[in-house]
């Protein structure tokens, strides 16, 4: 494989994992929400709630996502697999 499907992999790869965990996490927290606070909340904080916890997933999927890749970046170098997704090009003048 080339520097290029290596890229398009990776980025497919990320997005899925990206998705996966927003998934996952609201699930989590949906769940803390039903044992715990849905007794408690009227109807309409129900709904306010639902809204919350789908903002909260997603940005516990940002915050895992980037300590994921902080480490994979450290471990592997970068510009030995992947092609950059944009090049700066240079003018002649």
């Amino acid at each position: 494989m080339n520097k290029k499907v290596n890229t398009l992999l990776f980025i497919l790869g990320a997005t899925l994992f990206n998705v996966i965990v927003a998934v996952i996490s609201f699930v989590i927290l949906f769940l803390l929400y039903a044992k715990f606070l849905f007794p408690i909340v009227s109807e309409s904080g129900n709904s306010w709630a639902f809204s919350l916890l789908f903002l909260a997933a997603i940005v516990v999927s940002i915050v895992v996502y980037r300590i994921v890749l902080k480490h994979l970046l450290n471990k592997f170098d970068v510009e030995q697999y992947f092609d950059p997704l944009f090049v700066r090009k240079t003018f002649k003048k």
